[in-house]
């Protein structure tokens, strides 16, 4: 099954909605400042593609990339803490999920008083709202590995850490991913949500002055390409996710095969 047959009905669910919307908009009178038809998005978007794609863009994707990059190695180095330390792991879960409960955009603000404007503020939203998927998932991956291939290494004499690196490694693979993924598609949040509250350039800062001079327009059209990212990095991951793991794929494959 190619891309085509397999993203046919979303992207003609997508469609006919936008129909609709531009339809019951323009039959509905509905004022542009309230909800604008896509047609007047695309047309915002075209507008000022110089300044969305060249300056504004770069910022968002850069705070991501950084993001995501420290969380990575945040991430799966305390999965791998609490695998292979049970103090560790006692200590640091529950604050995990702590994080998880205070509100993002309520810490923000904290984050510009520690940061000041600079880029690292924004980042470090990134970060707190990237990282748990992260390692929550491959931690749980650490976990699951197959109690027989542990019992096999240890029959072979191997010790703790070959353990950890000839069975555990690879088994949290498919759950690294999947964590990934996620954190791929928040880290746009976050990256936007520290924008939001402080910075002179990033499609968060262009949709914040748009949405304050009520241009409705221009600010959708900033959605669009924060989501369009999102989608994006979410596609790349999983090309990387298939390379990596081929044999998860030929899996797939097969059990389409059976259905």
């Amino acid at each position: 099954m190619n891309w085509l047959q397999q993203y046919r009905a979303p992207v003609a669910f997508f469609l006919l909605m936008l129909l609709g919307w531009e339809v019951a908009v323009r039959a509905l009178n509905v004022p542009v400042f309230i909800l604008p038809p896509p047609s007047a998005i695309l047309y915002a978007l075209w507008e000022h593609a110089g300044l969305l794609f060249t300056v504004h863009l770069p910022a968002t994707l850069w705070i991501i990339l950084l993001g995501l990059a420290i969380s990575v190695i945040l991430g799966v180095g305390l999965a791998a803490a609490m695998t292979l330390f049970p103090l560790v792991e006692r200590t640091f879960y529950p604050l995990l999920v702590v994080t998880q409960t205070l509100p993002i955009i309520a810490l923000s603000p904290v984050f510009v008083l520690w940061f000041g404007y600079s880029i690292w503020g924004k980042v470090a939203v990134t970060v707190l709202i990237s990282f748990f998927p992260i390692v929550v998932n491959t931690y749980d991956g650490f976990r699951r590995t197959d109690a027989e291939w542990v019992e096999l290494l240890r029959t072979m004499g191997a010790n703790r850490w070959q353990i950890f690196l000839k069975a555990q490694v690879p088994a949290s693979l498919p759950m690294f991913f999947t964590g990934l993924k996620m954190a791929a598609v928040v880290s746009v949040i976050g990256a936007t949500i520290g924008e939001w509250l402080g910075a002179n350039e990033g499609l968060g800062y262009f949709s914040r002055r748009m949405a304050h001079s009520v241009r409705a327009a221009p600010l959708f059209a900033a959605v669009l390409v924060l989501s369009l990212l999102g989608i994006l990095l979410f596609l790349l991951i999983q090309g990387l996710e298939r390379k990596c793991l081929p044999w998860k794929r030929e899996g797939g494959h097969r059990e389409s095969a059976r259905q």
